[in-house]
Order: C-alpha cells, then sequence, then structure tokens
C-alpha cells in the first residue's frame, strides 16, 4: 500500500499530552480510586502506590488531556520538496481538539488521504478521538475507526512499519532517528519534563516547540523508510 501512496497526501502528526490534574491528591476522592483501580496492576508490579504512578496519568485518556497537537505536511515548490509545519495547543483543550477536527473534516476524511505518526495506531489516534467524545465534539471519519476493516483505515504508523510484523517489538522515535541519521536539534526538554513545564512554568511555547521537532522526525523518518532523502532544516516552514 505504502507505495501506491503520494507523500504529498499525508499529515505527519504528533501529540503532547499532560494529567488533567498535576498531582494526585488534587483529585477528588473517587478519581483517586478510579486511578487506582486503573493502574491496580502496575502498583502491583512495581511496587508502588497509586499517588507514585500518578506522574503516567497523562498518557490515559481518562486521565489526562491534550494540549498540543503539531502537523506537517511535504509539498512540491518548483520541484522540490519541502515541509510545512503548523500547531494546534492551548489550554483550552477542547478549541484544541476543535480546531484540529476543522482540519481532519476538511481535508483528511477524504479517499486517499493518510495519518501518519509513531505509535499512532495505539496511543495519537485513539488519545485525540477518546478526548473528542469525553469534550462532546464530534469524530471526524478519519478517526473514527470502530467497526472498519483494517484497509478502511487510513493511518500510517513508523513504529509498525519498522516492526515487520513482530508485534513485540518496541523502538523509540529517538532510537530510530538515531539508527537512520536523521538529525534532530537537541532538545532541552523530553517527553517526561511535559507535565512539569506546563504546570510549573506554564511554557506553552517551549512545548510546541518540543512536539513540532518529533513532527519533523517522524515525517523524516517515513521518508528514510521510503528511500528518500530527508527535508533539511532550511525547507522546513513553520506556520
Amino acid at each position: 500500500m505504502h507505495d501506491q501512496i503520494d507523500i504529498g497526501n499525508i499529515l505527519f502528526l504528533d501529540i503532547e499530552t499532560v494529567p488533567g490534574m498535576y498531582r494526585f491528591a488534587e483529585m477528588e476522592p473517587m478519581w483517586q480510586k478510579l486511578w487506582s483501580d486503573k493502574t491496580r496492576f502496575l502498583q502491583e508490579r512495581e511496587e508502588k502506590t497509586a499517588e507514585e504512578i500518578y506522574e503516567r496519568a497523562g498518557i490515559y485518556a481518562e486521565f489526562g488531556k491534550v494540549i498540543c497537537i503539531s502537523t506537517a505536511v511535504i509539498y512540491r515548490d518548483n520541484g522540490h520538496e519541502k515541509m510545512r509545519v503548523k500547531s494546534f495547543y492551548g489550554d483550552d483543550e477542547v478549541e484544541v481538539l476543535r480546531t484540529f477536527g476543522k482540519v481532519l473534516d476538511t481535508y483528511y476524511s477524504k479517499p486517499n488521504k493518510y495519518l501518519c505518526g509513531h505509535n499512532l495506531k495505539e496511543f495519537d489516534a485513539p488519545y485525540v478521538a477518546r478526548r473528542m467524545l469525553v469534550n462532546g465534539l464530534p469524530l471526524p471519519s478519519v478517526i473514527n475507526t470502530p467497526g472498519k476493516k483494517p484497509w478502511e483505515v487510513s493511518h500510517l504508523d513508523t513504529m509498525e512499519m519498522w516492526k515487520f510484523g513482530d508485534y513485540k517489538h518496541f523502538s523509540s522515535l529517538s532510537l530510530l532517528a538515531g539508527l537512520f541519521g536523521i538529525p534532530t536539534p537537541k532538545d532541552d526538554i523530553s517527553g517526561g519534563d511535559v507535565a512539569r513545564v506546563y504546570y510549573e512554568e506554564n511554557d506553552l511555547e517551549r512545548i510546541r516547540i518540543y512536539c513540532e521537532k518529533d513532527t519533523v522526525t517522524v515525517a523524516n523518518l517515513y521518508r528514510k523508510m521510503k528511500n528518500m532523502p530527508v527535508i533539511p532544516e532550511d525547507d522546513v516552514e513553520v506556520v
């Protein structure tokens, strides 16, 4: 399938999420119990309390929220390929999801249009869909996947592509970027810092930049997997 896809029809993306409440103690007792029940297996396996595990709450759509969605598209300018990057971000999750949803509805809920991310199928796409439902927003058809057959889901996943059917295998985006020699600017934060930067430093711009770097890396990783050259930083435009 990948060989027939026009790379200009792919929306590359990455999301950043944080816990809905920064600290376990800030949650109402009912939600503390729900979190404890949700993570009981992790608590037992790692011999940690529900509060100690809570630093991971941002990866669960039931307990987290989306603060940034960065996207990238590849286009041709006089035969020269370039990349355009745009982010949807803010404290108001509903507005972030609504504006992103409009883009999906308008441009990517059509035949021969695709979404691509690293672990998109198991994290980014279902997380966004779940948070849209929680916030009472309509689901764009491109992420409304329940009941669809696998070949009807227009999602591309660089993690899955690298697995080659080995479903127990996991490789991070940073590992594959290093393996393929994809140049990545040195980040001043990592995924584990996002919640702290958001809640303690209130620095959404820093998170946006971090998210955009990952999105550009995803796009270039896809290109390398298709034996295409990376798009250099000078040809990446942030709008």
